[in-house]
């Protein structure tokens, strides 16, 4: 019915994985081809796309309403690079037609990849869908271009059908979300779009309009080193005063042993010897006051190493996204979400409200006063060789976009619940 699966089946052939780190924006040029390719299937169905130095690329459909006839322009926003995890390079997707609901082979041989049912339960639910899976080598990539085929598959559903009514619809494609960058480039001004939504979701009805509040913290520790034959009294490794200050935070609250809204602190990486070491913690928490408390205990926790050790921590800690709650209730605009969840049961589809345990282009755009909560692509799996995503899944979710216009474009009664109270 649309052309979301053939889009998305040439749209993950291309190498797109951002590199953490990287001084440039886009982080590795396989994002600037596909962005021009995004561009040029935008322009053959007569839509005006560019592409900017950063690679973002940026689109609008005029409104096909009757003059005198307003509706607001909403946005659509999916982000071209794969993770960081595993390699997007030579990405084979295959599509196994009506699924029995067993195991599949992605990879046969001596060392097989199998994706199966007993590994993840909630595979066994598509059984009878068309399931898209991988060569078993690399990710599948539907994180998250399934959300670019099935924006750009709404938009050429709307172009052929021009009965459909809608307002202005703006769409906006972005590089490194992965590695953080977060929309941090797209002009939300000149983009136009009144609100949005980003297509970077999880399973079938998944709808998230909150996400963690998010800090990054660096601590530098300076040692002394001295020959260990002769180090008593005199050494001051850094190695060590690391593994001491790591011993201060909560061993309870780390990313392996909290879910839903409860948060965390996250060393992601201790590089050190014994003359200097570099800790890189991640801290998140939904709540905005546990989220300060959270940074002043790092600041704490510093601070007494430091009194024990004669000042040789050094504490850099920063803000990296917000939870974009706080600023939806704020703005007024609570409808945006409850035009989404109104479209997902028109088409017979449960919302889920998911708190996100992370962030996306969204959780930016929306600190930015640009509201844009994150709705599913119907994908499982994200960030692995055992990604997969249904082809009919993705056909809701391109069904999912065609309706929320269809509602902005004849306002329900959802645009004036005042949600949330």
């Amino acid at each position: 019915m649309y052309s979301t699966l053939e889009r998305f089946l040439r749209y993950v052939t291309y190498d797109t994985q951002s590199v953490e780190g990287a001084q440039t924006v886009p982080s590795t040029p396989g994002q600037a081809v596909l962005a021009e390719v995004l561009a040029e299937d935008l322009r053959s169905l007569g839509i005006n796309a560019s592409v900017s130095e950063h690679a973002y690329v940026t689109a609008s459909l005029p409104s096909n309403l009757p003059s005198g006839h307003a509706a607001p322009a909403v946005g659509f926003v999916a982000h071209m690079d794969t993770a960081t995890e595993l390699t997007g390079k030579n990405v084979a997707p295959r599509v196994v037609e009506n699924y029995d609901g067993g195991e599949i082979v992605l990879r046969p041989g001596q060392d097989p990849v199998v994706l199966s049912p007993a590994d993840f339960p909630y595979l066994a639910d598509y059984k009878g869908q068309d399931v898209v899976v991988t060569d078993g080598n690399t990710l599948l990539g539907a994180d998250n271009k399934a959300g670019i085929a099935e924006i750009i598959g709404a938009v050429d559903y709307l172009v052929h059908h021009p009965e459909i009514r809608h307002g202005d619809v703006k769409i906006a494609f972005t590089p490194d979300e992965e590695v953080g960058h977060l929309a941090k480039f797209l002009d939300v001004e000149k983009w136009g779009a009144d609100f949005a939504y980003t297509l970077d979701g999880g399973p079938v009805g998944e709808i998230s309009y909150e996400n963690f509040n998010a800090a990054g913290a660096k601590v530098t520790i300076k040692g002394r080193a001295v020959h260990p034959g002769k180090a008593k009294g005199l050494m001051l490794n850094a190695v060590t005063m690391g593994q001491e200050l790591n011993a201060l935070f909560p061993p309870a609250e780390t990313p392996a042993t909290t879910e839903g809204y409860e948060g965390y602190y996250h060393c992601m990486n201790f590089e050190g010897s014994t003359e200097s070491a570099v800790l890189r913690y991640i801290i998140r928490d939904h709540d905005s006051r546990k989220f300060d408390e959270r940074k002043r205990f790092v600041e704490k926790a510093v601070a007494w190493m430091n009194d024990k050790y004669g000042g040789r921590f050094t504490l850099e800690i920063w803000d990296q996204y917000r939870n974009m709650l706080d600023k939806i209730k704020e703005s007024g605009k609570g409808f945006v979400v409850d035009t989404a969840m109104e479209a997902m049961r028109l088409l017979d589809i449960t919302p889920r409200v998911i708190p996100m345990r992370g962030g996306t282009d969204g959780a930016t755009l929306t600190q930015k006063g640009l509201v844009t909560p994150n709705l599913f692509t119907g994908g499982h799996n994200y960030h692995g060789r055992f990604e997969f995503i249904s082809v009919q899944a993705m056909e809701k979710a391109t069904s999912m976009v065609l309706k929320i216009l269809d509602l902005f474009a004849s306002p329900s009664p959802s645009a004036s619940r005042g949600w949330p109270k």
